[in-house]
């Protein structure tokens, strides 16, 4: 191959990468959250969400609502990322 051509395979230049921006650490913050209460729920059955701000009141479900909000933003988070 000669100098300068490329293949279907190699692009001409790599995409650029867009820096995570602050609501972006906070969707990953929660989402580590929502992950570390899940991995407790399953192993020690003791749901820490539920624990601190009280089953199913007000806080802990504004909680899991974020959480699960912040899995939608991952979902964002994952399709803009290069080569996706």
């Amino acid at each position: 191959m000669a100098i300068g051509q490329t293949t279907a395979s190699q692009p001409l230049h790599a995409p650029a990468r867009r820096p995570f921006n602050l609501l972006d650490y906070i969707a990953l913050v929660l989402l580590v959250v929502g992950g570390l209460n899940w991995g407790l729920v399953g192993l020690l059955q003791v749901d820490l969400v539920a624990t601190l701000f009280g089953s199913m009141s007000l806080l802990s479900r504004a909680v899991y609502v974020l959480v699960g909000l912040a899995a939608l933003w991952g979902i964002v988070l994952m399709l803009r990322r290069p080569g996706a």
